[in-house]
């Protein structure tokens, strides 16, 4: 039987699905395996099911082996793998798009009320048990409607954090390659969108065009008293960017999923009470995880049949 090899735990669901195709070897290090080991774990495999912190390569897929037929990234976004290279060898890329909108744009909406509404502050507050007392100037923070929300990407996540919005009484701008018909927001430039939110929400891939797109100058572009919000891919801000244009109030504050050298965080972010953090929670729904998990099983298994996977990545 073929060797499926994955990287990291998954549901059992998807470890069932994989079962019906191949042998299946799941990592047993309960941590992103180093690039060595990863080239070993894989080999002699016929497919492998990835997660966003493995680096799919050409030299994973030649330890692999000539047998490699299928990554199956399970994560919406593929920057982790090169998706050339292992084209080159014959080898299929998957991803996981759709079954996580929901999760994602709730999470994203979520972070946006936390970091505007000054929830994190409040929490910590309680539970170091310092002394308070309502009264009407207690840890005022911004509300959401007649707000502009500026959308950087309006992917399938996008769209839902924009529909989101309007239910929320905001009025809603967005930027990217081109409008989309059906949105009922606005499309402008990125220039004007970060001149005319009071919330920035980033949706959009990482790629050499948008690796630091969140940089200094677009910083000091956005209103001061705007809030950013990033729930895509670390790299897309620059974080000591950000932690500079908060010491100088140059923006509201910020709320991040992601990190650009995840786990670790810019020192100066962690300090601040204006910025909310979590730990890519995104799509951290049983549903949601369980479901990412069985997609790239059933790309696997599909691929494995000879037959074209459910959700593959153009080369």
């Amino acid at each position: 039987m073929p060797k499926i090899a994955v990287t990291r735990w998954i549901p059992d669901e998807a470890a069932q699905v994989l079962g019906e195709a191949g042998e299946v070897e799941i990592s047993k290090e309960d941590r992103p395996l180093t690039a060595e080991e990863l080239r070993e774990f894989v080999t002699g495999s016929s497919a492998v099911v990835s997660m966003l912190h493995d680096r799919m390569d050409g030299a994973v897929a030649d330890a692999a082996g000539p047998e490699l037929k299928v990554v199956a990234n399970v994560a919406v976004g593929y920057d982790n793998v090169d998706v050339a290279a292992l084209g080159k060898r014959g080898v299929v890329v998957t991803n996981t798009p759709g079954v996580l909108t929901d999760a994602t744009a709730d999470l994203t909406f979520g972070l946006l009320l936390a970091v505007s509404r000054r929830l994190g502050e409040g929490e910590r507050l309680v539970r170091a048990r310092r002394p308070w007392s309502f009264h009407l100037g207690f840890l005022l923070g911004s509300g959401l409607q007649g707000k502009t929300l500026g959308i950087v990407g309006l992917g399938q996540i996008g769209r839902a954090v924009a529909d989101r919005a309007v239910a929320f009484g905001m009025q809603v701008v967005c930027s990217g390659r081109s409008a989309k018909p059906g949105f009922a927001g606005e499309f402008v430039s990125f220039e004007e969108l970060l001149r005319r939110s009071d919330f920035v929400s980033l949706h959009c891939p990482l790629t050499p065009e948008t690796r630091h797109l969140i940089d200094a100058d677009a910083l000091r572009a956005m209103k001061p008293g705007a809030y950013l919000v990033n729930t895509t891919r670390g790299p897309v801000v620059d974080e000591s960017a950000l932690a500079d244009a908060l010491e100088a109030g140059e923006i509201a504050g910020a709320a991040l999923d992601v990190f650009e050298a995840e786990p670790e965080v810019e020192p100066r972010l962690l300090a601040r009470e204006d910025v909310v953090l979590t730990p890519h929670l995104g799509s951290a729904t049983v549903e949601t995880r369980t479901a990412m998990a069985v997609l790239a099983a059933r790309n696997v298994v599909s691929v494995l049949a000879g037959a074209e996977p459910l959700t593959g990545v153009a080369r």
